[in-house]
This record gives structure tokens, C-alpha cells and sequence, in this order.
């Protein structure tokens, strides 16, 4: 999140629901109803509070909504992210010119409910894997333009983050091979160019011996069977890392976890994640 342009974010997020996407400011008078039902110095007080049983994530981002279309308003977060809670748990509270507050509230909590839900979804796929040695890894299945802020929900339910995308880390994969002319062109061409830490896909248990003499430095073993997993776990014997991806979900990741490999990279924790049930309840 440190390079992560919240305030561009934010003002994109504003001008899409009041419609002034053609580059004007973010104004709450554009917000009809609130404008025509209340005075312009009316107060508002309300929370945010989740109906079901969560793991929080994007609290501050919510806040950032409210305080840039009124600076003066008064945030009380009441949880933090990482927390799980239960069904009727107050998150935030917020007090300030009721106009303002009511114009943000949408875009608060589209943005909370999103990265909530994927926290939530996470949590559950690392409880489900706990006493293993496996770590849970997100992937690059993302909304474009909400990569970062997925990856950060992620690691609030307790996954860990992949590469980023395709910049910061080597992935061989099927078509690369191909286009390549083979796993040993595609893996030396990347140690050519300078790259390290290189990751090879392979999908059948064949493949092992031949990315391994190639140099890979990290196994990815695409849609294997759980006894196909056992088989390339035992073959590898620890030379390099291994990773299973492909037909996880919460029914067979244990199973997965339980064959010894290193990571699982779950696609649906941020490409599936229903959205978590978060309201804003006015308050006296």
C-alpha cells in the first residue's frame, strides 16, 4: 500500500458516482437527494457496522471517502484491519455535514465490503490450511486497477502476496515453453537476460526432471492430483520450492497442504470473493 495513490484513488472513485468524470473536483452537491432532503449545515452521525461475522480490511481507505469530501469530520475507527469480528461488530464511526457524509457513503462502502469480503475469504482458506506447512498466495486474478488494494486485503485475512504482475519476478509458463521452443531455451533466455529466482510451470510429472536440469529455481505444479502432488513432492526431495495451483478450493486445500509442498496460489480469494455485508446506520 506505501506507493498506492489513495488520494487519486479516491477522487477517481467520487467523480465516477457524481458524475464528473470529465475531470471536474468532487463536489457533494452533486449528490441530488442528499442536496434536496437536507439543509446545507445539516449534522450527520453514523457507523459502519458488518451484519455477519468478518475479517476487516480497507477501514482507512473507507474513512479517506468521508474526509475528502468534508475535512472536518470526526472518524473514530472502531476495529482495525486484521481483526476478525462478529455478526453486529461496529467498524467506524463517523460525524460531520450530513450532505458530505451521505455522498461518500457509497464509494465507502463498495470499497469496504470488497476488500472485507476478500479478507474474510482469505482467513478462511489460511484456517483451513493451519498446522500445515503450506503458505496461501494470492495470484494476479485481479480487478484492473484494484490490484494493490486486493494484495493488501489479502495479507489482512493472512495470505501472502505473489509477484505483483510481470515485472517483478520471472513465471515460465506453458507458452512461454512453447514460443520458446522448450523449457531449457525458456529458462536459459531468462538467465541470459539477467533474471533470477525463476519460476517454472509444469502440469505433468515428466516435466519435473527437465525444468529442474534447466535451471528452475521454484516448481509450479499446475493442476496436479493430490496423489500426483504426494509423487512430485517426493521426486523434488527439497531442491527447489514447490507450488500447487489450479482446483483449489476450501473442500480440497487441506489436502493439497497436507502433501508437503510449499505454497498454494489461490486465484478466487480475490477474483471470487463474495462482498462482505457492511452497512452505514445512522446514529443519535
Amino acid at each position: 500500500m506505501s506507493d498506492f495513490d489513495l488520494a487519486a484513488f479516491v477522487e477517481a472513485t467520487l467523480a465516477e458516482d457524481l458524475g464528473i468524470e470529465g475531470g471536474g473536483v468532487p463536489d457533494a452537491a452533486r449528490d441530488i437527494t442528499a442536496t434536496a432532503c437536507l439543509p446545507a449545515d445539516a449534522r450527520l452521525k453514523a457507523v459502519l457496522d458488518s451484519r455477519d461475522a468478518v475479517t476487516v480490511a480497507g477501514l482507512e481507505i473507507a474513512a479517506a471517502f468521508f474526509r475528502r469530501l468534508d475535512p472536518g469530520c470526526r472518524i473514530e475507527l472502531l476495529a482495525k484491519d486484521g481483526d476478525s469480528v462478529p455478526a453486529g461488530t461496529d467498524l467506524l464511526l463517523v460525524e460531520g455535514n450530513a450532505r458530505a457524509l451521505l455522498a461518500a457513503e457509497r464509494s465507502a462502502l463498495n470499497t469496504l465490503q470488497h476488500l472485507t469480503g476478500i479478507a474474510t475469504l482469505t482467513r478462511s482458506y489460511v484456517d483451513a490450511i493451519a498446522g500445515t506447512t503450506a503458505t496461501l498466495l494470492d495470484t494476479r486474478k485481479t480487478l484492473p486497477g484494484l490490484r494493490r488494494l486486493e494484495k493488501y486485503a489479502v495479507t489482512q485475512g493472512g495470505g501472502s502476496n505473489h509477484r505483483m504482475g510481470l515485472w517483478d519476478a520471472p513465471m515460465v509458463k506453458d507458452n512461454h515453453i512453447a514460443a520458446a521452443g522448450g523449457v531449457t531455451e525458456a529458462v536459459q533466455a531468462c538467465k541470459a537476460a539477467g533474471l533470477s529466482n525463476i519460476t517454472v510451470e509444469v502440469d505433468h510429472i515428466d516435466q519435473i526432471e527437465p525444468a529442474l536440469a534447466a535451471g528452475a529455481d521454484r516448481l509450479l505444479l499446475d493442476n496436479f492430483t493430490v496423489p500426483d502432488l504426494h509423487a512430485a513432492v517426493a521426486l523434488v526431495a527439497g531442491r527447489v520450492p514447490t507450488e500447487a495451483s489450479g482446483g483449489v478450493n476450501l473442500t480440497t486445500i487441506r489436502a493439497i497442504a497436507q502433501t508437503g509442498v510449499d505454497y498454494i496460489s489461490v486465484g478466487r480469494i480475490t477474483q471470487s470473493a463474495p462482498a462482505a455485508d457492511v452497512g452505514m446506520d445512522y446514529r443519535d
